[in-house]
């Protein structure tokens, strides 16, 4: 198994607001504010307002913390050197309370011998923090965390260990924890529950962290932690216990993938890098899938040869953002290869429906992180209603791939960027491959349409490939047009779909207003928006629907748009029309959406990187959106 796979981008912090934050701690003989900080940066990726590190110093919990960036703790860091060698590090999102010095992690008890991180967010934090108030409690932040650091202090006895555990039966929410106390300055501990942890073992030294690149440099061996499971850590050994304090045993596993694949390589940014990857993504997703003589696909992994498949009545295609992008084109995919009725949802709509659930329905759930809660809940009520559940996921050993009655993985490797790609382009190489072999079991599809559309999979990549040679093309595009104040972005049928994704790649990471719309859609309203100067991007790629979606370009130039369409190689038509074309390799129009995207993403990094943005870390935005 592949840790790599295993781990990177389990990003949960959920509840009412939206959390991003990041953990690192080390016990052990070297100085730890090093470490600490050398994991916070590894994790910068994740979005975050403010910084801090409690560290052991001559038997004190000496705290040091700063709204802002990381460099700013580093320069009080390097005025006011720590000298330890236990300590625990965090990166915070705000949502309870505004960024700030007295809200940022660590949070401390009132005499300041007990110290904590924490991701996630306690949601009867209210409650308890009245009740410990009553209790004369005094509290110096608005933040949900500050009460578990109080709570530990007050079932305190004797055992650090005993008072988490007590503390944890008291907490709702998600939560992973590090805790440090004065009173054990040889121990940390460490728990979960919703929200990803590892530790880490090395010799002499043990760490713990809420993702493997901030930890990655120093050991390869690491463990799991799953929910309500509870770490203890001394620079010797490390215990791990259940949630009433009953030892347990787990598996050590070992760390396959290179630090370099969550390094920038030389690319400028991780997005960037991300998206010249997915050629060797897209051939990762589609090489384990194919047969020995690569004519046909297998997906034995979800064996659809099994007989509830073809007594299904309806599929549910249920995700979030970027991966609900990829269902609204699964959907088109299932339906026209098995003529199976496919309804795509998006997950935090889902359960506040009331949906309709058969036991003879599937659902299909798409999560890169694997622990997207909406994504999850929606699955749980599916599964609690009968329904057989099946996920598409990046990540081996998430939640979602745990829960789920079969497991559809990506292996598109570490996504750091924000903005996804290589995440979303695989997830439509799972879907093409799930509908040509669920199509094939129905004896829906034509032997000759199947054997066409493996081809037309397998050289994929190579187009990918080609696209991105035309990369200075899409670079002038931007450099001409990143001052837009909106963008729309048109498309039918699978286009339409591709530019719902590309219309989300652009704001998410260039704050320019984006919206798609169906091209047809257009005389309902929305051309209503286009004046002299709007700049249109409009998808060209479906062959059925190509003569239609020339007219709808004719219809915004008509009112004063400036217009650049993508189109495939030889319909060159639209060049009458529009006043650039980018041009794909010449594909099915049913495949075409794996190229597609691939030119929507590039203008979006180029025009982000011409305003001057963050590209890997937008603002308000974390890499897995975990919203309640």
């Amino acid at each position: 198994m592949s840790i790599g796979k295993l781990f990177l981008d389990r990003i949960k912090c959920e509840g009412e607001e939206f959390i991003m934050c990041g953990i690192v701690g080390y016990i052990g003989e070297k100085e730890a504010s090093s470490i600490l900080i050398d994991g916070l940066k590894k994790l910068e990726y994740r979005g975050y307002d403010s910084a801090g590190v409690a560290i052991f110093e001559n038997g004190e919990i000496n705290i040091k913390k700063t709204s802002g960036r990381l460099r700013s703790l580093e320069s009080i860091l390097e005025k006011e050197t720590i000298k330890g060698t236990t300590g625990i590090g965090h990166t915070r999102w705000a949502t309870h309370g505004e960024p700030s010095h007295v809200n940022s992690h660590p949070h401390t008890n009132q005499s300041g011998d007990i110290a904590i991180v924490h991701n996630g967010i306690i949601e009867n934090y209210l409650h308890l923090k009245e009740w410990l108030m009553e209790k004369d409690y005094r509290f110096v932040s608005d933040t949900d965390t500050e009460v578990i650091a109080h709570l530990i202090n007050y079932y305190y006895d004797s055992s650090l260990l005993d008072a988490v555990i007590k503390t944890i039966k008291r907490i709702e929410g998600s939560y992973a924890l590090g805790v440090i106390s004065k009173r054990n300055p040889d121990q940390i501990i460490a728990v979960r529950k919703d929200s990803p942890l590892v530790v880490g073992l090395g010799k002499g030294e043990n760490y713990i962290a809420s993702d493997i690149p901030a930890i990655l440099s120093y050991t390869r061996d690491v463990y799991i932690i799953e929910d309500m499971e509870i770490a203890v850590l001394t620079k010797d050994e490390v215990k791990l216990y259940n949630d009433v304090g009953e030892p347990i045993e787990k598996e050590i596993y070992r760390v396959e993938w290179d630090v370099d694949a969550a390094e920038k390589g030389g690319f400028e940014h991780f997005m960037i890098k991300e998206i010249h990857e997915q050629p060797k993504a897209l051939k990762a997703t589609l090489s384990p899938r194919l047969t020995e003589d690569k004519r046909a696909v297998t997906l034995g992994e979800i064996d659809l040869n099994d007989e509830w498949v073809k007594n299904i009545e309806k599929i549910l295609i249920i995700a979030c953002g970027t991966a609900y992008h990829a269902g609204v084109v699964g959907k088109n995919l299932i339906e026209q290869m098995s003529r199976i009725s496919v309804e795509t949802d998006i997950a935090s709509e889902f359960r506040y429906r009331n949906p309709i659930i058969k036991d003879n329905y599937m659902a299909i759930v798409i999560s890169q992180s694997g622990e997207t809660a909406d994504t999850l809940a929606a699955m749980r009520l599916a599964r609690e209603k009968g329904a057989h559940t099946v996920a598409v996921t990046n990540v081996v050993g998430s939640t979602v791939s745990r829960e789920a009655e079969k497991v559809l993985y990506t292996w598109a490797g570490p996504e750091i960027a924000v903005a996804s790609t290589k995440a979303y382009t695989t997830q439509l190489m799972a879907m093409y491959l799930f509908a040509l072999e669920f199509g094939r079991q129905l004896g829906r599809i034509s032997e000759d349409d199947y054997f066409k559309m493996v081809e037309t999979l397998k050289a994929a990549p190579d187009q990918v490939e080609a696209v991105l040679k035309s990369k200075e093309d899409i670079q002038r595009y931007a450099s001409m047009h990143y001052n837009a104040r909106s963008i729309f972005f048109l498309g039918r049928g699978l286009d339409y779909a591709v530019a719902m994704e590309g219309s989300l790649k652009l704001k998410e990471i260039s704050y320019i207003h984006s919206e798609a719309y169906a091209a047809g859609e257009l005389k309902h309203g929305t051309i209503a928006l286009i004046e002299e100067g709007t700049l249109v991007v409009a998808l060209a790629t479906q062959e059925h629907l190509y003569d239609k979606m020339v007219s709808n370009v004719k219809e915004v130039k008509a009112r004063g748009a400036v217009v650049l369409a993508v189109a495939m190689e030889g319909k060159t038509e639209i060049e009458k029309v529009a006043d650039y074309v980018i041009y794909i390799p010449r594909t099915m129009s049913i495949t075409a959406p794996i190229l597609t995207i691939v030119p929507l993403q590039l203008f979006a990094y180029y025009v982000s990187c011409e305003k001057g943005c963050d590209v890997d870390k937008p603002r308000n935005l974390a890499k897995s959106v975990t919203v309640e």
